[in-house]
């Protein structure tokens, strides 16, 4: 039958188990947190009414809540990964090592940071400090993007020596050429989304003068990246 063509359908099993992890579903909300910030901006800029704005902003507002929510916690993955990346004595790279390790660090001081102005959010409870901790929070998400942009690029620069020794004549060296290649496209679409990513610390902070519309695109960019990245991972 039709319906059960479809309901048994792998593409279905795939979706259902994109969606039964919170990446998944976080990506997704993240997608259209970015890209209500972006259209809010633009309905804005081309002189919409209030009325109009109104319920793009409210899922700006809104999705981002409930993302802060989903994230609670999340720091102790990365203080892990940092310790996991600290403990290994034979790294194939001490430099992306360390690169490692400060991202981990830079992401749980922003996840640390961040669930404690939680309950200011919720409205649960207001403070003073609030505001200044997610500013420290924003700064410790910088410098781990700025690591992890450091071991992007340090990638791409030893994958490129690496290929210089490759013979491409031979049949193991094709399939080394074709290896580094896939990690090349990874890196590179890694950089995009760090690049992206950065947007919003910087805007939040005041490093640059950058609008909702840059980062509201830059956001929904890096945020598609992190969908396309969760399915695969579920595929």
């Amino acid at each position: 039958m039709v319906a059960d063509a479809v309901v048994y359908h792998p593409s279905v099993a795939h979706y259902l188990r994109f969606v039964a992890t919170t990446l998944g579903r976080d990506k997704v909300l993240r997608t259209l947190q970015y890209f209500a910030r972006f259209y809010s901006w633009y309905l804005f800029r081309t002189n919409n009414t209030k009325a109009v704005i109104a319920p793009w902003d409210a899922i700006k507002k809104q999705f981002g809540l409930t993302r802060k929510v989903l994230r609670a916690g999340k720091f102790v993955e990365h203080l892990k990964a940092a310790a996991v990346a600290f403990d290994n004595k034979n790294p194939a790279d001490p430099v992306l090592k360390n690169l490692a390790i400060g991202r981990q660090l830079g992401y749980a001081g922003y996840l640390g940071l961040d669930v404690l102005t939680l309950v200011d959010a919720l409205g649960v409870k207001k403070f003073e400090s609030a505001k200044k901790l997610q500013e420290h929070a924003y700064r410790a998400w910088f410098s781990g993007l700025v690591f992890s942009f450091a071991a992007g690029v340090y990638t791409l620069y030893r994958l490129a020596e690496k290929e210089k020794t490759v013979d491409r004549k031979e049949g193991e060296g094709v399939v080394e050429a074709k290896k580094i290649e896939r990690e090349r496209v990874a890196a590179r679409i890694q950089l995009v989304s760090d690049v992206c990513d950065l947007t919003v610390p910087i805007a939040a902070l005041g490093y640059a003068n950058l609008d909702d519309g840059i980062v509201g695109i830059a956001g929904t960019v890096s945020s598609l990246i992190g969908v396309w990245s969760a399915w695969k991972k579920t595929a």
